[in-house]
């Protein structure tokens, strides 16, 4: 992985997304009143390129893919789509960001109107264009051809709820794609659904990108899914990137002790091989009172005295970057 890239479609500069909660209750308890969700993050993302978010419940990953689609307002930092600074998008230009870039939400029932049709689901994202009326129809089945929805004519007419999940979430791929975006955001998109459906999903998805030639950011807690349909992986750890780079050398030899122990979590499927869990203890701190320092020395079985006086800085180690006073 090369550190910089020469054309990239998105670059991320210290963004931040921090969260005032909280009041005098926690303030007495010691917590301060901030949930620092984006904390510093910088990477970019190649044209045609497919990066995963990697990380436990709360480490940052969802709200940085909310940071990038301008669903939230970054507390600081930069964000620079195809040459111009988000930020300071309006108007015009801030609905033609809206069609280049689209999410793919994690539970497709929450992600519709129970009161629309499929037909008009599909049709809302085309209106909001200003695409004629008379070319919907063409575009709403190309859309559904292109996530292998069968037969998409005998679904038009239905309620989501007369969908199955898997089927639900192929009407949701095709939304987004509709407009043919350029970027594409996938929170979670098949942990909602049944283990027998997730690889049918995941195929798609995979051919969808291949086809289109889309650029596109993939958000799990699983990295084995991650490694199916992503070349290269950001592990986050309480708002702050640990490790960046090419997904299969960080499966096959992590340098984070973060990134180790996703390594280590992931189940082998054979039964006289198995990994050695880290001793990392059960879940991350309190966001509100994070350890000073490295994020995750307190879990850490690596730490030492330096990670709790200074914060690592991501530096270059080969192919890879890594936030670690161990490198």
């Amino acid at each position: 992985m090369a550190a910089e890239r020469s054309d990239p479609l998105v670059s991320i500069r210290d963004a931040k997304l921090h969260y005032r909660v909280g009041g005098a209750l926690s303030a007495l308890r010691g917590l301060t009143n901030v949930v620092k969700a984006v904390d510093g993050v910088t990477f970019e993302i190649g044209r045609g390129e497919s990066v995963g978010l990697l990380g436990e419940s709360g480490c940052g990953k969802s709200s940085m893919g909310r940071l990038l689609l301008k669903l939230e307002t970054a507390t600081g930092g930069e964000i620079v789509f195809d040459g111009a600074d988000i930020a300071g998008l309006k108007g015009q230009e801030l609905r033609n960001y809206r069609a280049r870039t689209q999410l793919i939400f994690q539970n497709p029932f929450d992600a519709v109107n129970p009161r629309y049709t499929i037909r008009a689901i599909l049709a809302e994202p085309l209106e909001n264009a200003g695409i004629a009326k008379a070319e919907h129809e063409t575009k709403i089945a190309a859309a559904l051809e292109l996530v292998r929805l069968p037969q998409p004519e005998q679904y038009l007419d239905r309620y989501p709820h007369q969908l199955s999940g898997g089927q639900l979430q192929r009407v949701v791929m095709a939304r987004a794609l509709i407009l043919q975006p350029d970027f594409v955001v996938a929170d979670e998109p098949v942990s909602m659904l049944d283990v027998s459906v997730r690889a049918g999903v995941l195929n798609v998805f995979r051919d969808v990108r291949d086809r289109l030639g889309l650029t596109a950011i993939y958000i799990s807690h699983d990295l084995a899914l991650v490694r199916y349909v992503c070349e290269r992986t950001i592990v986050m750890y309480l708002g702050k990137v640990m490790e960046d780079g090419p997904t299969e050398d960080i499966v096959h030899e992590p340098l984070h002790p973060y990134s180790k122990a996703l390594v280590a979590a992931v189940p082998v499927p054979h039964p006289d091989q198995s990994h050695d869990p880290l001793p990392i203890g059960r879940g991350a701190p309190d966001p509100r009172n994070p350890p000073s320092g490295c994020v995750f020395r307190d879990r850490c079985p690596k730490a030492f005295d330096r990670c709790a006086s200074e914060t690592p800085l991501l530096r270059e180690v080969g192919s890879r970057k890594v936030a670690c006073h161990l490198f």
